[in-house]
């Protein structure tokens, strides 16, 4: 790229974290002690800003680069993640939104212990919270340093791992300073401004082929190379029973993993009542529908417009065409419109990978201080505070996202943040589905719950063709993938339920049908909800 698109890039880049850093700023001079201010936010905000801070938590990096990137490249079968997403709401608004904000304070773990003895199940929650959040920001991780490779021209390796350094010290910034209220914020601003990157975009292509859908569907058809396979099922997971199956596991993913995420789950309890919650999660799918159905626009403008093979030239998992295609609508490459567009569009998807990374920081570094901590510690030793050891935990988690991002810099983002939805659907979601309507469930099956998800989840992962045995994995190198599926979820979900059940009938313990009954009628009621 030309030095007018990296110099208004880097420009609008630096405005937008010096916006980001002020909110921060100002938020910290607030009281930040209370574990209920840090985590929760003191629980003030409104539908409407917490509809769109879930907004803006959940449309990520892969959403706006990632999925136009593998619907620019293969089509129909790409449009799964926009679908999935999609769907996934409907999950958590019909059966988590409400009774988790009633059941709970700051963490998943507090719905499934309400019930439970605390400490085996807040260690086995927290642990799974802290795996999908890890997964969740490599994915964020590697977008942000896909986006900077393009913006110096593909050339600068040191340039792309300094940027996923400055991602992560960004995130650990605004997490340690301004807690769960700065963080909205930051999400509130960011979904205001994809919506309207996205909206423009969409618009634009659009009019280029005068409003003609079928024109661009049949233009991008005959760029791809496919011709009208491009538009039907199969092309990435159409192949053999491997890539079917591969593609099943992945829609069971994506549509259960929702709520399973420990980002999305905490901003159930930044709002004063469940009702409030509820409405949230309508406001919330208004935002996140519409933009997904623009995100299909996008894939295909990028495929008629720019073709498969220049986006996969800019980067082999397609995270570089939507920024493509904004310089094409503007003009083309050396002309002022290209040049500007290019540069919003550049700078509205940094906003939004440093948004995601803060709010699933804070989720993780949660995780750590409220469970894992709170569960470890010793009863007579020096306790710190649980936010202290919070804003400690956020350098940890954010010292661990860099490292996995750069080790996975060349993987597609939508397909990474597909893995850390199945690890949450495989390990968060049954368990919280069994704590929340299974009146047996007793302690043991809630741990062989987690553990009989997350472990199957990242042992599948780890001998899959992700990490090695093939051009794009990993270690392109090496080769001891056993498992043939990129995607564990057909797999480790049902082991995840199976696990929870066989504890659960094993047990020594009877459950206890007191605290069922009190946690039923404070998750259906709201009666003693924090």
């Amino acid at each position: 790229m030309n030095g007018d698109h990296q110099t208004l890039a880097l420009v609008l880049f630096s405005a937008f974290v010096a916006v980001t850093l002020g909110i921060t700023t100002w938020v910290s001079r607030h009281r930040q002690g209370s574990a209920e201010e840090f985590y929760a936010g003191g629980r003030l905000f409104s539908p409407l800003e917490n509809g769109f801070a879930i907004a803006g938590d959940y449309m990520s990096a892969a959403s706006f680069l990632g999925i136009s990137g593998l619907i620019a490249l293969y089509g129909y079968d790409g449009m799964l993640y926009s679908v999935g997403f999609l769907v996934a709401w409907l999950v958590v608004l019909l059966l988590v939104a409400e009774l988790v904000r009633n059941c709970g304070r700051f963490t998943l773990a507090d719905v499934v212990a309400a019930r439970m003895a605390e400490r085996p199940v807040r260690i086995a929650a927290g642990t799974s919270s802290v795996a999908v959040s890890v997964l969740y920001l490599v994915a964020q991780m590697v977008g942000a340093g896909s986006l900077v490779a393009l913006l110096l021209g593909g050339s600068s390796e040191a340039a792309r791992s300094w940027t996923v350094v400055g991602v992560g010290a960004l995130m650990v910034i605004y997490v340690s300073l301004g807690g769960m209220r700065a963080t909205t914020w930051i999400q509130i601003v960011k979904a205001v401004l994809l919506m309207a990157g996205t909206i423009a975009l969409t618009v634009l292509v659009l009019l280029r082929f005068h409003g003609d859908v079928n024109s661009l569907l049949s233009t991008a058809a005959e760029r791809s190379g496919h011709g009208m396979d491009f538009l039907a099922p199969g092309l990435r997971y159409g192949g053999d029973w491997t890539a079917r199956l591969d593609f099943i596991s992945l829609g069971l993913a994506l549509v259960l993993g929702t709520a399973g995420l420990p980002h999305i789950l905490s901003r159930f309890y930044t709002v004063p009542t469940a009702r409030a919650a509820r409405r949230s999660v309508v406001w919330s799918i208004g935002l996140i529908g519409s933009f997904y159905l623009m995100t299909i626009v996008l894939g295909f403008g990028a495929a008629a417009l720019i073709g498969p093979g220049e986006v996969r030239a800019s980067n082999a998992s397609g995270n570089t065409a939507v920024p493509l295609l904004a310089l094409d609508l503007g003009g083309g490459a050396g002309s002022t419109g290209g040049t500007v567009l290019f540069a919003i569009v550049a700078a509205v998807a940094f906003a939004t990978i440093l948004a995601v990374v803060a709010g699933i920081t804070l989720a993780s570094s949660a995780s750590v201080a409220h469970d894992l901590y709170s569960s470890l510690r010793r009863r007579h030793a020096k306790q710190y505070s649980e936010v202290a050891v919070a804003r400690v935990a956020a350098a940890g988690i954010g010292a661990a996202a860099i490292g996995l991002g750069l080790l996975a810099r060349d993987l597609n983002v939508a397909f990474l943040v597909g893995l850390a939805f199945a690890v949450a659907a495989s390990a968060n979601l049954p368990v919280l589905l069994y704590s929340l309507f299974w009146r047996k469930f007793t302690t043991r099956g809630a741990v062989w719950s987690v553990y009989g998800g997350l472990i199957p989840a990242v042992l599948l992962v780890l001998v899959s063709p992700v990490v090695s045995g093939g051009p794009e994995s990993l270690f392109p190198g090496v080769d001891f993938h056993l498992f043939p599926l990129q995607n564990p979820g057909v797999i480790s979900i049902p082991l995840g339920f199976l696990a929870g059940w066989i504890g659960t009938v094993t047990s020594p313990e009877p459950p206890d049908e007191a605290r069922h009954a009190e946690t039923e009628v404070r998750a259906l009621t709201g009666a003693g909800a924090a």
